[in-house]
């Protein structure tokens, strides 16, 4: 684990070139997916297949190979929740865009609301880079509405980086307004999202009832907690529950998978949208970063409501950090000073 407190900037400081692992990047566009390995080893997918609503980053693995998103709806594993169809893996979307949800659709979603419901479509593999240390992949998708009506492009890129008891991902988002003005009116779905497995989900006692923007509830019933060992610190000091709807300029989650310590951090750019971030981090293992929720989040005292006029573009710039170990606030303290210099 010690290379992997060291790694900075390009992950190749710490270790040299020449003894980083190799990040390979490939795209199997007749599979709707790109695969990314380390040393030939599994690290995640960018994936769009026909069953979700938007692409996604699937599974997400640390170095020892253990998986630390939910499996369930695409690959369900005993004891998770079943809850929550549209959260899979680590995906980008907001919960209302021009009146349209992109965040909660689903095959799930009932005709009747279908209308409201917006898409993400992947368009093309713009490009797919493999190397020592990291391998990038720029790919471009569309926001469309429920007639395929683009709303938005999206251009993005994802750096992939490991070392020695690390697995990291940047993801860069640029959207762009295209034939209209595009607002994203304050909603606490959003932006960036990573659904986690079980094991680092929160201890819970009770049922508890989440709703959508729309009132739609989904009810989430008190599992056993055997193995289940998440816990959320953000840069602020805040812990546990506390840290949902509060702002923060990055938020960890320590726990264990497979007996293994993991800590799993999400970093905001200062150049975001909305910073710092509120987070809507929730116990059951939804962890995400909302810049765009403050309506919401300051009970209706700030409004935002972020609007792109037509051809106005912004850029989206988060870190994805999976570290082997418990990692201390101090030491994600280091990551994000590198992140942001």
């Amino acid at each position: 684990m010690r290379n992997a407190w060291l790694f900075l900037g390009l992950g190749l400081l710490a270790m040299g070139q020449a003894q980083a692992p190799r990040v390979d990047v490939v795209a199997r566009e007749a599979d709707r997916r790109v695969d990314v390995t380390v040393d030939g080893k599994p690290f995640t997918s960018y994936i769009w297949p026909t069953t979700l609503k938007k692409p996604t980053l699937y599974p997400l693995r640390a170095a020892s190979g253990a998986l630390v998103t939910r499996g369930w709806p695409l690959e369900p594993r005993p004891g998770e929740r079943v809850d929550h169809p549209h959260q899979v893996g680590l995906w980008f979307d907001h919960g209302d865009v021009n009146g349209l949800d992109f965040w909660n659709n689903s095959d799930a979603i009932p005709a009747a609301r279908a209308d409201k419901m917006g898409t993400i479509l992947h368009r093309a593999v713009r490009g797919a880079k493999s190397g020592r240390g990291e391998g990038t992949l720029d790919v471009r998708a569309e926001w469309v509405n429920s007639q395929g009506k683009p709303l938005l492009r999206e251009d993005t890129r994802f750096v992939f980086r490991a070392a020695d008891g690390l697995r990291a991902v940047d993801r860069i988002t640029t959207l762009t307004a295209l034939d209209a003005s595009v607002t994203f009116t304050d909603n606490k779905e959003g932006l960036i999202g990573l659904r986690v497995a079980r094991a680092l989900e929160q201890p819970a006692n009770t049922p508890e009832v989440f709703t959508d923007a729309a009132g739609h509830a989904t009810t989430v019933p008190m599992l056993n907690n055997d193995g289940v060992t998440g816990h959320y610190r953000s840069s602020e000091g805040l812990e546990g529950d506390s840290v949902w709807g509060t702002r923060g300029r990055w938020t960890m989650l320590t726990g264990l998978v497979q007996r293994e310590p993991v800590t799993l951090a999400i970093l905001d750019h200062p150049t975001n949208v909305g910073f710092p971030t509120y987070w809507h981090a929730r116990g059951y293992g939804l962890f995400a970063a909302n810049p765009l929720g403050e309506k919401v989040f300051t009970n209706g005292k700030v409004e935002l409501n972020f609007r792109l006029a037509s051809g106005q573009s912004t850029t989206f710039r988060h870190r994805v950090l999976i570290l082997s170990g418990t990692a201390t606030p101090e030491q994600i303290e280091t990551y994000y000073r590198d992140f942001t210099r």
